[in-house]
């Protein structure tokens, strides 16, 4: 009977600790920037494996966001798709004059309001109106599987949006794939993870970008 007695002790103890966790949740996402937590930061909200989330490190979000704001222009209009560690990133950029919004299929990004629209590959152009097509600037894609099928679906969705810029991260072993349904080339450098992946990562672009 101790053994019993023991599980629902064990139940309200993480039951306790789950309420604190969910409360620090909350707290940390009710500050503001200026008390030193930025709700902008890569890792703010976690990565889901399930999702085949992976966010990159901080060097290769700034180094994509930089190239993006560069490519986009003064004024100009960004998407990120299934790339939201550079959305992040370039929501740190605060006051840059530039805009940008997030394609995601995680719900929990809708955590950044207006800019956040829900996105399944799956259904590549089933976009809100207000999306009008070729309306970006530039457009960073990063398709969440490593399957043909996937990039087709999501390269729908890039050229839909994009005036002509693309930058695409994938894994080097779609880089035939990725020639053939978007036409871009594959850049010298190459994007990292904040953890290490077992698929060697590249970017590609169709346009003169500082990633070469």
């Amino acid at each position: 009977m101790d053994d019993d007695d023991d599980i629902p002790q064990l139940s309200s103890h993480t039951l306790a600790a789950l309420q604190e966790f969910y409360l620090e949740q909350q707290q940390r996402e009710g500050m503001k920037t200026s008390q030193g937590f930025n709700q902008y930061s890569i890792g703010s909200i976690e990565e889901d494996w399930q999702l085949s989330q992976f966010w990159y490190s901080d060097e290769t979000a700034s180094c994509l966001a930089k190239e993006a704001v560069l490519a986009a222009g003064k004024g100009g209009r960004i998407a990120c798709v299934s790339a939201p560690s550079v959305y992040q990133k370039l929501k740190e950029q605060d006051g840059e004059d530039f805009s940008v919004c997030i394609l995601e299929y995680d719900r929990r990004f809708s955590v950044y309001g207006e800019e956040f629209v829900f996105y399944d590959y799956n259904h590549p152009l089933d976009l809100p109106e207000n999306l009008l097509p070729h309306s970006f600037d530039i457009v960073i894609a990063d398709p969440p599987y490593l399957s043909e099928e996937c990039l087709q679906k999501t390269a729908e969705t890039i050229k839909y949006l994009t005036k002509g810029k693309i930058l695409l991260c994938t894994g080097a072993v779609m880089e035939e794939q990725a020639a053939k349904h978007l036409g871009v080339k594959m850049c010298k450098f190459i994007p990292k993870h904040s953890r290490n992946l077992a698929n060697e990562f590249r970017c590609y672009v169709n346009y003169s970008s500082g990633l070469d």
